[in-house]
């Protein structure tokens, strides 16, 4: 664009509150679940770790659950576990997804954590545990015994 011979660079507007609220969320897969799903979430600017890649890759569920609420992270994992110690410990954070799904590999992980992502980004946000199979989505917000 020219205004009065001078030359002016435009840059997109980036309205802080779209921003704010688009900000991507905080995963952490569990083992059984590829490293390359984290990597393929990272390219599309989520925030994404495996539990390989910070030395969890045998620790405790508990020791997980207890990383994943101290950094922000929804779980995700192939384990019901997960789901069970949130339920005795009437814990309100961390959400958990549970894919029944084993065999998955990075590219459909990451398609599948992005779709419950758009769908389910409140209630993941506040606290919930997510229970997949090929055929439905079961939804238990936290905690579990109130």
């Amino acid at each position: 664009m020219k205004t009065s011979g001078r030359h002016f660079i435009t840059q997109p507007f980036i309205c802080p509150i779209k921003s704010f609220l688009s900000q991507a969320m905080r995963w952490l897969l569990d083992q059984g679940l590829p490293r390359t799903a984290a990597g393929l979430l990272r390219e599309k600017g989520e925030d994404a770790t495996h539990v390989g890649e910070i030395s969890m890759f045998h620790s405790k569920d508990i020791d997980i659950l207890l990383h994943a609420a101290r950094e922000n992270q929804i779980v995700v994992t192939l384990d019901s576990d997960f789901h069970a110690l949130l339920a005795v410990s009437n814990a309100s954070q961390p959400s958990v997804i549970r894919l029944r799904e084993e065999g998955l590999r990075g590219q459909k992980v990451c398609e599948l954590i992005l779709r419950l992502r758009d769908k389910f980004d409140d209630q993941l946000s506040k606290g919930c545990v997510l229970t997949v199979t090929t055929n439905q989505v079961r939804l238990r917000l936290l905690p579990i015994n109130s």
